[in-house]
C-alpha cells in the first residue's frame, strides 16, 4: 500500500500533471467570465433587435417549457470561447517560432545519373542502372 501511495505521489507531483489542472482551473474560471461576457452584455444587445433577452424566450409544448432561448445563450458562450481559445492559441503558436531559426535542409544523399536519369547514391562513381562512368564531382 505504501508503494502505491508513493506511486500516486510521483504522477501527482509530475509537471505535466500539475500544469494540466492549472489549465482546468484557469479554463473553469475562464468559462465564467465568457458567461457573464454573453449574459449580461452580448445577450441584451442582441435582445434589443429581437425585443427580450435570449434566455427569456421559451415555448411550451405538452405542458413542458422548452427554453430555447437559454439553449442559444450557451451556442454563443461556446462560440466567444472558440474564438477567444483560437486567438490565443494562435498567437502562443506565432510567440513560439519567434526565437527559432528555420532548419537548414538536409544534405541530399542521392544524385541523379545524367545518362539514364535514374536515382543513385551521391558517392556512386558508377550507375547501377545503366553502367555508365560517372564524371568526377568537385566536392
Amino acid at each position: 500500500m505504501k508503494k502505491f501511495f508513493e506511486e500516486f505521489k510521483a504522477f501527482a507531483l509530475r509537471g505535466n500533471v500539475m500544469d494540466m489542472a492549472i489549465g482546468v482551473i484557469i479554463g473553469g474560471a475562464f468559462s465564467s467570465i465568457v458567461t457573464a461576457l454573453t449574459d449580461n452584455l452580448i445577450s441584451p444587445i442582441l435582445g434589443m433587435l429581437g425585443g427580450a433577452n435570449f434566455d427569456q424566450y421559451s415555448v411550451t409544448l405538452l405542458g413542458a417549457e422548452f427554453r430555447y432561448g437559454a439553449f442559444l445563450t450557451a451556442v454563443i458562450n461556446f462560440i466567444i470561447m472558440a474564438l477567444v481559445l483560437f486567438c490565443l492559441l494562435k498567437a502562443v503558436n506565432k510567440m513560439t517560432h519567434l526565437g527559432k531559426k528555420p532548419e537548414a535542409p538536409a544534405a541530399p544523399t542521392t544524385k541523379i545519373c545524367p545518362y539514364c536519369c535514374s536515382e543513385i547514391p551521391i558517392a556512386a562513381t558508377k550507375c547501377a542502372h545503366c553502367a555508365s562512368e560517372l564524371p568526377k564531382t568537385a566536392e
